[in-house]
């Protein structure tokens, strides 16, 4: 994070460039994913306009107001156009989508459903602003959760996708681990990283990480944020406790989408019983904005093996129960 600061000369600047009740200076911060305050120097009436965020926004963002306090100085209106964070040129190269696909990857690639289930998966999430997908691995559950968010991104629904995941340690602790933050929780978040660079290339999904366009964290590190305008995905929710998963719902925020995915056969917990998206099935079910989909082994899109793993270990579960 990092603050750069605008001089102003009066009130009336200030209200000239933030809009009636700050309306420009909120507008701003929702289409840059910044902070915006001002501060009055006490021993004068100038004020200095404080902007907070990541680097690369804060710098776009100052940018901007720049160009309108230039506009107001030279006595023009502030009223230009807006310029959204990401450039026209970031989707331009799409060809249009084929019927049913829901996003076209880098590679000419259609991202489409491929069982009725995954259509209703993203139908749900098309309709409602949280969905629940649970089911086993290899049923589409992140990848198709992806290529909506980049859907919506691209349609200009959100300006930023946020992505996380418990990261659930098994005999090694992140602080044992070598190198900073990044570095340390890489490994847990790599199948995250994998979808977005079959869908925006590596060199797209890096410059759109280092500019929080998409960003991508462990489930700890988002206690205490609010997320405006963004399409929010929780993944590995099965490994969640009840209170990290209430504690990642509540940090919805206006203009936002939410998809959490878990697969109750893989629950890592020391009591799977615990699971935070079992109760959240069950306290969250009768809320009408909230869709909740169960995949099947037919939905499995992996080689075939995998499906029949899946089956074999049902087989011997319930065999064992």
């Amino acid at each position: 994070m990092v603050t750069k600061k605008l001089h102003l000369y009066n009130d009336q600047e200030a209200l000239l460039l933030l809009g009636e009740q700050d309306s420009r200076m909120r507008q701003l911060e929702r289409e840059f994913g910044v902070e915006l305050y001002v501060r009055h120097d006490p021993s004068a009436e100038d004020l200095y306009l404080s902007i907070r965020g990541a680097a690369p926004r804060v710098a776009k963002t100052q940018k901007r107001l720049k160009e309108l306090l230039d506009r107001i100085r030279a006595g023009q209106s502030p009223a230009v156009p807006a310029e959204a964070p990401l450039s026209a040129g970031d989707f331009a190269s799409s060809p249009p989508l084929p019927q049913g696909a829901v996003y076209m990857s880098a590679f000419g690639k259609a991202i489409t459903p491929r069982t009725p289930k995954q259509t209703e998966y993203v139908d749900l999430i098309r309709a409602k602003h949280m969905v629940f997908g649970i089911g086993p691995a290899g049923t589409g559950k992140t990848f198709l959760a992806v290529a909506c968010a980049l859907a919506s991104l691209k349609s200009r629904e959100v300006n930023r996708i946020v992505l996380t995941r418990p990261v659930v340690e098994a005999g090694e602790k992140l602080g044992f681990l070598p190198g900073d933050l990044y570095e340390k929780v890489h490994p847990y978040l790599k199948p995250l990283y994998d979808a977005f660079y079959g869908m925006l290339g590596p060199d797209k999904f890096r410059m759109w990480r280092d500019d929080e366009i998409v960003e991508i964290v462990p489930l700890a590190y988002m206690r205490g944020r609010t997320l405006e305008s963004a399409f929010i995905i929780l993944d590995e929710a099965q490994n969640t406790t009840p209170e990290q998963m209430k504690m990642f719902l509540t940090r919805m925020g206006m203009g936002s989408r939410v998809v959490v995915t878990g697969d109750m056969t893989q629950i890592d917990l020391p009591n799977k019983s615990q699971s935070g998206i079992i109760l959240a099935r069950q306290i969250l079910k009768d809320i009408a904005d909230i869709g909740f989909i169960e995949f099947g082994s037919e939905d499995i899109v992996r080689h075939e093996l995998v499906r029949k793993i899946i089956n074999a270990y049902d087989k011997w579960d319930k065999k064992s129960a």
